[in-house]
């Protein structure tokens, strides 16, 4: 597929190449649009690759630092610009705002993410232009390899800075490349793409050492550690997990806080929840699945019905033996009795209407479930996107809930499942991770972007990820990141299988980002060093 993009591109090579240099600043903004259809739900991984390979011909030509950070940002709008689209969609569902603050908020955002591919572009430059002796071939070596590891350092950077946002790292386009990610995670695999690309650029230009170089020790690599962990888990396929059943409503969000509606959205997912056989099951239910309150203490203008109530009515779908994890939401007072927070946070509920262990989301979504700075952009009359006045409080961070017959469950709500390396306590080991979310937000481009990172976590962790979502996608993903069952997005129904077990720690999972750092700073060594030789 990629040799034929290639082939139908070259027909059109000299008039796009002219233009590229008459106008390299916008040839980068339409190079970054055309890199984003390779994230999903589009897939066009190969457009990827080669508007990659272009933006480092741009970045060889560039005269001057200003130039290069120049294209990498503009690059980095295009790129953002429309693989957040989805994000646009959130905003309809707030009626205090109006429908074109979405987009408004979509570029905004994408001019504040641009700036890490412009780092990433300067910094390569920089690094290139020691070899400025030997010329643009000269420097197309070093450049390929300082831009990989550059990337790889500002995407870690944009998973944390300013509290972070890590949706579509590069590395998702390449996440049925197996094997990869549970070494040099998923930055680091993001470093793979652009090394991919430069080798493509390479071949173009008829300089074939380098590139088989790279496919080789590639090569080499992913069978080695592919060999590794099947050896590592050659037991793991004969291993029996729990019964699960993972259930999927399909309440949109325009239905799900309507106060008229509540019965009947509990009806719907109470009929997707009835036991079909008597082994003991462990019921996964979405994010904020229901509206009630099941703990007691809080003011009583809080509660539609008694907690004691709320749980009659999650019990009456459960046997003796099963266990249930659900969205649900927990309200914080203060000393007064007085509500002043509350919880996105998923609860333990056993048959007999007891609560067990709860987790508590910990990475907020800003303007989602918070808003920053509300004394002023309240005043101006901004809101948060989810419905209430209250702004959530985050949770400690990873935990592991021990759900006795059932296993281990690592949880995280939501976006959190993107930020690699944060979602699993690893002085507690579980043997799945509970991913509940509503990703009846995310229009028609955000669920299967939020599903393609969950695999990388299943992969990185080499840990099962379950997703349980209200619209789609619900899914169990194996410790390899194949999808084993999903529901389609807009349809209900229920996922009943066995889960899938988990593996050995991987690499990554012993010491997360370190490692991709590691091989981010082994190419930046390398591309130093190229720089120098061919000075």
């Amino acid at each position: 597929m990629a040799w034929a993009v290639l082939q139908t591109l070259s027909r059109f090579a000299h008039p796009v190449l002219a233009f590229v240099q008459s106008w390299p600043k916008s040839a980068a903004l339409l190079l970054g649009i055309a890199s984003a259809t390779g994230f999903a739900p589009l897939g066009l991984w190969p457009v990827t690759f080669v508007a990659f390979a272009v933006l480092i011909l741009l970045m060889a030509q560039a005269k001057t630092h200003r130039r290069a950070f120049g294209l990498g940002w503009s690059f980095g709008v295009g790129h953002f610009a429309l693989g957040l689209n989805w994000i646009a969609t959130a905003f309809t569902f707030q009626a205090a705002m109006p429908v074109w603050l979405g987009w408004v908020a979509v570029v905004a955002l994408s001019l504040y993410l641009a700036v890490y591919p412009a780092l990433a572009t300067w910094g390569a430059w920089a690094v290139a232009t020691r070899s400025a002796a030997a010329g643009q071939a000269g420097r197309l070596t070093p450049l390929v390899l300082s831009f990989a590891g550059m990337w790889t350092i500002t995407e870690w950077l944009r998973s944390w800075m300013f509290s972070g946002f890590a949706w579509n790292p590069l590395g998702v386009v390449a996440v049925d490349l197996s094997g990869l990610p549970t070494v040099i995670g998923t930055y680091g695999m993001s470093a793979i793409v652009i090394l991919a690309s430069g080798a493509g650029l390479m071949l173009a230009r008829r300089a074939w050492r380098t590139p088989m170089i790279f496919a080789l020790m590639t090569a080499m690599a992913i069978g080695l550690i592919n060999f590794w962990t099947g050896a590592q888990n050659a037991d793991a396929q004969y291993q029996r997990g729990p019964a699960v059943t993972v259930v999927q409503p399909n309440v949109g969000q325009q239905d799900k806080w309507k106060g008229g509606k509540a019965d009947s959205n509990f009806a719907k997912i109470a009929g997707l929840t009835k036991p079909l056989s008597n082994e003991p099951r462990l019921i996964l239910w979405p994010e904020a699945a229901i509206p009630d309150y099941l703990e007691t203490g809080y003011p009583w203008v809080y509660y539609d019905r008694s907690p004691a109530d709320a749980r009659a009515r999650l019990t009456a779908l459960m046997k003796p033996g099963d266990l249930m994890l659900l969205g649900a939401l927990k309200l914080e007072t203060d000393k007064s009795g007085e509500v002043v927070g509350a919880r996105n946070a998923v609860m333990t509920v056993r048959p007999d209407g007891t609560l067990g262990q709860r987790y508590d989301k910990a990475h907020l979504v800003p303007y989602g479930e918070y808003l920053p700075m509300r004394p002023v952009l309240s005043a101006i009359g901004l809101s948060r996107l989810a419905p209430g006045d209250l702004d959530f409080w985050p949770g400690p961070g990873a935990r592991t809930l021990d759900l006795g017959r059932f296993g281990k469950a690592g949880v995280q709500i939501c976006y959190e499942i993107i930020f690699s390396g944060q979602v699993v306590d690893r002085a507690n080991r579980p043997d799945f991770i509970f991913n509940p979310s509503n990703d009846a937000w995310f229009g028609s481009w955000g669920p299967p972007q939020h599903l393609a990172q969950a695999r990388l976590r299943a992969i990185e962790e080499g840990l099962p990820v379950v997703r349980a979502t209200p619209t789609g996608i619900s899914a169990i993903i194996d410790a390899k990141g194949r999808v084993i069952q999903s529901l389609p997005m807009g349809a209900a129904g229920r996922i009943d299988a066995v889960m899938p077990p988990p593996h050995k720690p991987t690499l990554f999972a012993r010491y997360g980002n370190a490692l991709p750092l590691i091989f981010a700073a082994t190419l930046l060594m390398l591309a130093i060093a190229s720089a120098r030789r061919r000075r």
